[in-house]
């Protein structure tokens, strides 16, 4: 059996710490040989210690330096900074890259994964969301694999391809439009924790609130996104970009039991969906073993205990707006999207601050996308500029409008 060399960016978060979980169960079949974190170097100490990478890297400088101090005894090369987070994407020993850095950060690292030619494990939904076309184009010209770990793309790749034992993707590669003869993709949403709230409801939520999500355990920043909805419109753009599939073909609809993770529809009236237990085990080992299936100690589905299973219209734009601006964003095309995201991210960590209220997100988002000049970005560079710009825009926001 062929053991599969990992490097996981994003080692200390939600997706980070079940992709070790998965790691672990089968040590015959993963290795990890790089890890990157932001901070909090103790726990990627604790990890380094269990799992025995060749390097360690942590983008803020005092606590890279801590973190060698305490590995000194091991032979972990200890890198620091942003160029050292590259230098754990591109490892030339690595044969995978899990990309689960959260938000904007994640795009430069995975660049570089891609510039390495390694094969990508996508847990960052911003890399496509602002730079859709340019990633795209460099893994079909470069002909890598890149499966989706999110949830939802993960359960669309596995109905357009589970039984292709691999064929289909590698050959049309993803975003190829090689899915045209399917007739719309379904992303399910559970409807977040505000789900049948009114207006002033929403607008005396906290941020405690927010982040506590019914179904899934995740980070603040994708917890607001689910409670505003636009973690579903940001879900929307990625699906776009990886599967070749106009807006108009993409709907969303709310489903709060989060069993079915998301449905293909083909034109002879069959729909094809992805159910599981709501665990990321599983479509992470999805994306590590591909086109093979391997345990997990995700716990089985019992359909009768569930009992029923419920789907609703995605809300109007009244309440949740984050959501139509995404695909108005995606219709705009050029920068928006990449302004869409970077003003979110303004807007949610104001949020979790105290700064401004939960209804003033789309109010800020939507600020940006009027008054940012959004010319399509011809590079990686042109695009982190355009995401200083925006947030450089949107904290002025925050500045005049917030507390």
């Amino acid at each position: 059996m062929v053991t599969r060399r990992i490097s996981l960016l994003g080692s200390t978060g939600s997706i980070g710490a079940n992709t070790l979980e998965v790691v672990a169960a089968h040590p015959d079949r993963f290795r990890i040989v790089a890890l990157a974190a932001g901070g909090r170097w103790q726990e990627v100490v604790r990890q380094a210690r269990r799992f025995r990478p060749e390097v360690v890297a942590i983008r803020e400088e005092r606590a890279a330096s801590l973190a060698a101090e305490a590995l000194a005894d091991l032979p972990i090369e200890v890198l620091a900074g942003a160029s050292g987070i590259d230098a754990a994407a591109s490892w030339e020993s690595a044969e995978v890259v899990v990309s689960a850095i959260v938000g904007a950060a994640g795009l430069a690292p995975t660049w570089a994964a891609i510039q390495a030619e390694k094969a990508i494990a996508l847990a960052n939904k911003e890399c496509l969301v602002a730079a859709g076309a340019l990633f795209m184009e460099e893994v079909r010209r470069r002909r890598l694999s890149l499966i989706p770990v999110d949830s939802e793309h993960n359960a669309i790749f596995q109905a357009l391809y589970n039984g292709c034992a691999g064929r289909g993707w590698a050959e049309e590669g993803p975003g190829s439009g090689g899915t045209g003869a399917v007739s719309r993709l379904i992303l399910t949403a559970s409807g977040g924790p505000f789900r049948g709230y009114d207006r002033e409801r929403l607008a005396a939520v906290t941020p405690q609130q927010a982040v506590s999500h019914p179904k899934w355990e995740m980070g603040p920043k994708i917890s607001v996104d689910s409670a505003s909805l636009m973690n579903k419109g940001l879900e929307v753009i990625e699906a776009h970009w990886l599967f070749g599939i106009p807006e108009d073909r993409i709907r969303v609809v709310i489903h709060p039991e989060s069993i079915v993770h998301s449905l293909v529809a083909y034109p002879d009236g069959s729909v094809l969906a992805q159910l599981g237990t709501p665990d990321m085990r599983t479509p992470i080992a999805v994306a590590l073993a591909w086109p093979e299936r391997i345990a997990t100690a995700v716990a089985p589905l019992e359909l009768a205990a569930i009992g029923r299973l419920n789907f609703f219209e995605a809300p109007g734009d009244t309440l949740f707006p984050c959501l139509g601006l995404a695909y108005q964003a995606l219709r705009q095309g050029d920068g928006a999207p990449a302004i869409l995201n970077a003003a979110n991210e303004v807007a949610v960590a104001a949020f979790l601050e105290g700064r401004i209220p939960f209804l003033a997100i789309p109010d800020l988002i939507r600020d940006a996308l009027e008054g940012v000049p959004s010319a399509l970005p011809g590079s990686i560079d042109e695009v982190l500029d355009l995401d200083r710009r925006t947030r450089a825009h949107a904290l002025g926001w925050v500045g005049r409008h917030g507390g």
